[in-house]
């Protein structure tokens, strides 16, 4: 065959590849959503999604940008049929991610998002799908049941939950009077606070060890498998809790 009619067919197959694979009910599509919300200081966030990963940060401007990118596995149309909805107040921005009910519908929602840094974080969840929040100082309510939690440099009450997945939480600065918590059930949590932290850590693993590179002034407990102590002259509550996994109470660096 001629080099000239051999480079055509390549050509003419690698064309029809393509267009078969865009055909394919299998192939994933995908639709963006980008909009900005101004939040006045010390405003509150939260978010409520399904399928898909959320990834929070911290910035230095009063205003809220909602990244997303909804994916649907089967039709171009499921993507209309899965909404994000925004309620944004100059006080508060709420984001949620809605499905048609009693209908399945497989579209993913990933989000990444920009806070100011001094927003009250109130609620981020998720179904299936890791959580990541960096650079926040006031974070509360984190929870997902498939999928990772993840903190970086970030202050308040963080209260994590997940059943199905790691936790990482780092704290920069004591927590109030209602404490921190990192809850799994199937993972290992890894907690990292200041060297002078002063706190009551309450330790509870069921099927795995807890370690501590900071000095922990222990108390006696009742329960099998779980340990209090204090760390400097103690102070607000640190409540780390896994079933099947271990538990690292580390020193905050740079990176851990």
């Amino acid at each position: 065959m001629p080099r000239h009619s051999l480079r055509s067919s390549v050509v003419g197959f690698s064309l029809f590849s393509l267009l078969a694979l865009w055909a394919s009910p299998g192939y994933a599509i995908s639709k963006d959503f980008n909009q900005s919300y101004p939040l006045q200081p010390g405003g509150t966030f939260e978010l409520q999604n399904v399928n898909g990963t959320v990834d929070v940060q911290g910035w230095d401007q009063n205003v809220v940008e909602v990244r997303a990118v909804k994916t649907a596995k089967q039709q171009e149309s499921d993507l209309e049929r899965v909404s994000i909805e925004v309620d944004a107040r100059p006080d508060a921005v709420s984001v949620s991610t809605r499905y048609p009910q009693n209908e399945g519908v497989e579209v993913a929602v990933e989000y990444t998002i920009r806070v100011p840094h001094g927003a009250h974080v109130e609620h981020i969840g998720t179904v299936n799908g890791t959580l990541r929040i960096s650079g926040l100082e006031n974070v509360e309510d984190l929870h997902t049941v498939n999928g990772n939690i993840e903190v970086f440099d970030a202050g308040g009450s963080v209260h994590a939950h997940t059943t199905n997945g790691n936790v990482h939480l780092e704290l920069v600065h004591s927590p109030d009077k209602s404490g921190a918590t990192a809850e799994t059930t199937n993972g290992s949590l890894v907690v990292a606070v200041p060297f002078n932290m002063e706190a009551e850590v309450e330790a509870r693993c069921m099927n795995g060890n807890f370690s501590s590179e900071l000095p922990i002034s222990m108390q006696s407990t009742q329960r099998p498998r779980e340990m209090h102590g204090k760390l400097g002259r103690g102070g607000s509550p640190i409540h780390l809790r896994t079933v099947n996994g271990g538990i690292r109470l580390v020193v905050l660096r740079s990176s851990v």
